[in-house]
């Protein structure tokens, strides 16, 4: 029995986990996940660590690609994914319907969740740049708390620490008791594209290869839909 080694980005992870056992039951072989935001892997693998599949942001899985660590044509598609706002399940739902909206709701709210922005998520990063161009930063700063570095947001809305969390959808539903409002409104949404590829050199390039071709299956493109990715 193989053990695959997989770098994913936690963009994906609530699909992945549910399709990486499927795989593990269907082929007999071991997948060993090492999940964290697409940044943090990307330096991770920058810095000499390997894994046989590499699932990141595209863009995380370009820069590694033009860098000679991914095997050519190997880079693949997966689903996309915006960022979203989410409160606890029966909370009640604020209104982000147009982006004055949204920011009279960031501005009444008591406390608020994102990704910290130098773990380097896209949603974080993009979040904090919103705010600055929204005009807000400074109001919204000392009621903003960060989860871990590759943590979920919305597990501070079950807490009860903050009142909304904002990250990319797939990343709010993964957190049972969370619901989400709704995207950010308009052109002042970030969608974000997710991609996998084999690393060079992989010691199970036929099995990585395979999982791959699974991931952009249709049950797999059911399975990302389901939670609030878009299949590519």
């Amino acid at each position: 029995m193989a053990e695959l080694t997989v770098y994913s980005t936690i963009g994906v992870r609530s699909a992945a986990e549910d399709l990486f056992s499927q795989f593990e039951r269907a082929n007999g072989h071991k997948i060993a996940v090492t999940w964290g935001t697409a940044p943090m892997l990307v330096k991770r693998v920058e810095s000499g660590e390997r894994a046989d599949v590499l699932i990141l942001s595209l863009a995380g899985l370009e820069s590694l690609s033009k860098q000679g660590k991914i095997v050519v044509g190997s880079a693949m598609a997966l689903a996309s994914s915006g960022v979203a706002i989410a409160v606890k399940a029966g909370a009640p739902k604020p209104d982000i319907s147009t982006p004055e909206a949204l920011k009279r709701t960031l501005l009444n709210a008591k406390s608020i969740a994102y990704s910290e922005p130098s773990a380097g998520g896209a949603s974080g990063v993009y979040f904090a740049r919103l705010l600055e161009r929204m005009g807000i930063a400074e109001a919204m700063r000392p009621k903003t708390k960060f989860p871990p570095a590759g943590g979920f947001c919305a597990e501070l809305l079950l807490t009860g620490e903050v009142e909304l969390a904002v990250q990319q959808k797939p990343e709010l539903l993964h957190v049972k008791g969370a619901e989400i409002v709704g995207f950010l409104p308009g052109d002042l949404n970030l969608v974000t594209p997710f991609a996998a590829g084999l690393m060079r050199d992989s010691e199970h390039a036929e099995l990585g290869r395979a999982l791959i071709t699974f991931l952009r299956s249709p049950p797999a493109a059911a399975a990302f839909r389901a939670k609030g990715l878009d299949p590519a």
